[in-house]
């Protein structure tokens, strides 16, 4: 038989252990809303420049949440550019943009070697990729051999350059505008670079009313409109993106996004190449930031559906038969979610 004393002191450590279990969660679930609190101020101060686009504000703050690099796609005007120098700004981090043309070199991106006649040794001259937060500008205006200059410090964050390896600071972010393929003077970017972007996003014009807004504040105001000031740290950053990283995913969320994946992969006329594993990875992590900043710490379907097209518009490669029919990714993308069950 145990003793009163026994029973009464592990009861006792039992309760201790519960409350101070429940006083944990309290304290997680604290410091989640204040960085989603964090996450708030941030929009509002990029709000202070950029009028309308939430899409695209929400999808950009996804990637700097989740370490994913950004496509964006539209016609010159859509303040694609200004809104990633804004973001840029409002996180106090090193920004710079890369204008692509089409007689732009790898090493102009990358950096060289440059031989030191003093010395008779070879000196490092490092390009414009070593920045936090780069703007690859029009990147389908330069060829497919300075595209693919990115495509090292995309996926493993270093360089190589000679003999010699350079690691990239963190964070890292590419944002890369492109034009769509129809005008003139533009290349399409290789499959393997397409890869290396978590979203790629289409970029409507604005509303009326937002256009409206524009001009007021663009066009009738002296002075060239406000600037975002630094309103989160590197520090803030890597804590939003720790907290990002424990939304909870269920298992069943996990088997739904590989069916969605794996019907890109099936046989089918239209479909000329599937999706890889990392857009499996991809859209799980965006799906994350997406709960995130919706205000759950878990993710649902419909984070899955929200996201998905940006993950997967530029991963399924279309056929010359969905060319003809004039079958888009979107209209593949939207067919197979109707024909995969919902958890």
């Amino acid at each position: 038989m145990f003793s009163a004393d026994y029973m009464f002191n592990t009861g006792y450590l039992f309760n201790t252990d519960n409350r101070e279990a429940m006083e944990m969660d309290q304290a997680q679930t604290a410091q989640t809303e204040e960085q989603r609190e964090l996450v708030a101020t941030l929009k509002k101060e990029i709000g202070k420049v950029i009028i309308g686009q939430e899409y695209m504000i929400d999808r950009i703050l996804i990637g700097l949440l989740t370490g994913g690099h950004i496509l964006l796609e539209g016609v010159p005007g859509l303040a694609k550019s200004l809104t990633a120098s804004t973001v840029a700004k409002a996180i106090g981090v090193d920004f710079k943009r890369i204008q692509f043309t089409h007689d732009l070199l790898p090493a102009d991106i990358l950096g060289t070697e440059i031989y030191n006649q003093r010395t008779g040794d070879f000196m490092m001259k490092k390009g414009p990729i070593f920045c936090n937060f780069i703007l690859a500008d029009e990147i389908n205006r330069s060829p497919a051999k300075v595209q693919s200059a990115l495509l090292e410090a995309m996926q493993e964050k270093q360089v190589s350059i000679g003999d010699e390896t350079y690691p990239l600071d963190e964070p890292f972010l590419v944002i890369a505008t492109q034009n769509p393929l129809e005008q003139q003077g533009t290349y399409p970017l290789p499959e393997a670079q397409q890869d290396r972007f978590m979203l790629k996003l289409k970029i409507p014009y604005p509303n009326r009313d937002e256009e409206l807004q524009v001009i007021k504040r663009y066009a009738l105001e002296e002075g060239d409109g406000p600037v975002a000031a630094p309103v989160l740290n590197r520090e803030d950053l890597f804590a939003l993106r720790s907290c990002v990283n424990h939304v909870y995913l269920n298992e069943k969320i996990e088997n739904y996004v590989l069916d969605i994946v794996f019907k890109t992969r099936a046989p089918s006329p239209y479909i000329a190449c599937g999706a890889s594993p990392r857009a499996s990875l991809n859209l799980i992590k965006a799906a994350k930031g997406m709960a995130f900043i919706t205000g759950r710490d878990y993710v649902i379907p419909d984070d899955i559906k929200a996201i998905v097209y940006d993950v997967l518009r530029h991963r399924v490669l279309l056929s010359y038969e969905a060319e003809a029919e004039e079958i888009s990714a979107e209209q593949l993308i939207a067919e197979i979610l109707e024909t995969v069950n919902l958890p």
